[in-house]
């Protein structure tokens, strides 16, 4: 990313040789993303992030398409829930499809859901939250089959779990830079070719007149090499990870008697991800006693953050309202070792013991 942040680089949409030269490197970033997910480059629009590109998806397929319903989950990211109710303020029809004690999506209620009006599906292919992968090649072959558009927010699974566009019949793919270690700022959203959209934001016509702007170059090229460096060494990362993760799980549940996990367990579950809930104590007490030991954990989606609203997620999978304060996550990344995740099983039982002394009776 350097030589595109100290300077002496072109707009892409210039034709001298400054701009040729950014042009040619958007493009190789392009291909990068495009490989991660089994991809062609030219489906892929350039977005400021995850959340334009969820935007995008919905609101561009809903404002061309015939029909005015969609169909999603209960446990999608906020971006698509609200994308989805800002369309039905203005008329749109919206399903909701329920999920599964382990935020599992039922193929065949996304099935029951489809109508003849239907414009778009729309399902994770893994919940942030909880760590829960989603059944999306069975979910996009059921909507092929009906010749509906199918939109996965790939955002926790790319790089992590195994996915490609044409084995899941996916038709728009949303991802994130900074969620592949790639920089903030940057985010992309793919589509085939057969698929219709509106532009969310227009102007001189920039990323095939999909999402008008000059392009955040330095951001993008980061997240190309991101993209490139996630996917070869993702499978040997996923596989050193989920034996952290689980060393993790079950220290935490062993030692933490009343815990309860949450999302699936083993490999229906990111390899990265730990979560669960702790009755009898509230979340951000523990996230601040941990912080100040030097392990950073959340609570819920960084995203739901500062709403402060209750997780939707939790809600979804039957959570009451001790589990809604207690919940915490751990994701773990290409740094995380061992004799951390033992700095973790060491410290989480005390804080909570104390924790649970100081509360009111």
């Amino acid at each position: 990313m350097r030589p595109f942040l100290e300077g002496g680089v072109g707009n892409p949409a210039a034709l001298h040789s400054l701009g040729l030269e950014a042009r040619a490197s958007l493009d190789g970033a392009r291909a990068k993303v495009a490989r991660l997910v089994g991809a062609t480059p030219a489906g892929v629009i350039f977005t400021a992030s995850a959340t334009e590109a969820n935007n995008l998806a919905i609101r561009g397929v809903a404002e061309r398409a015939r029909g005015r319903h969609l169909v999603t989950s209960a446990v999608e990211h906020i971006s698509v829930l609200n994308a989805c109710r800002d369309l039905e303020k203005r008329g749109w029809n919206v399903t909701y499809v329920g999920v599964d004690a382990d935020g599992c999506v039922d193929p065949q209620a996304v099935a029951r859901a489809l109508r003849d009006d239907t414009a778009l599906v729309s399902v994770m292919a893994a919940n942030g939250e909880i760590g829960t992968l989603e059944p999306v090649r069975a979910v996009g072959g059921l909507a092929r089959e009906r010749g509906v558009p199918f939109h996965v927010d790939a955002v926790g699974a790319a790089g992590r779990a195994p996915l490609a566009v044409d084995e899941a019949h996916i038709d728009l793919l949303t991802l994130s830079s900074n969620d592949i270690y790639g920089p903030p700022g940057a985010g992309a959203l793919w589509t085939r070719a057969s698929v219709k959209l509106a532009p969310v934001i227009v102007g001189g016509g920039q990323e095939g007149g999909y999402r008008s702007g000059t392009e955040n170059l330095p951001a993008i090229v980061g997240m190309g090499v991101a993209a490139d460096l996630v996917r070869i060494e993702g499978p040997a990362e996923a596989t050193r990870l989920r034996a952290l993760r689980d060393r993790l799980l079950a220290g935490l549940l062993d030692r933490l008697t009343e815990a309860r996990l949450t999302g699936a367990r083993g490999d229906g579950r990111l390899p990265h991800h730990a979560s669960l809930v702790v009755p009898g104590v509230k979340a951000d007490g523990i996230l601040m006693e941990l912080d100040l030991r030097g392990i950073a954990a959340s609570s819920g989606s960084a995203c739901n953050a500062t709403t402060g609203e209750p997780s939707h997620v939790l809600r979804a999978i039957g959570c009451g309202r001790d589990s809604l304060e207690g919940s915490l996550c751990f994701t773990l990344g290409r740094w995380t070792t061992a004799s951390e995740i033992d700095v973790v099983l060491d410290a989480l039982p005390g804080v909570v013991t104390r924790l649970r002394e100081l509360a009111p009776r």
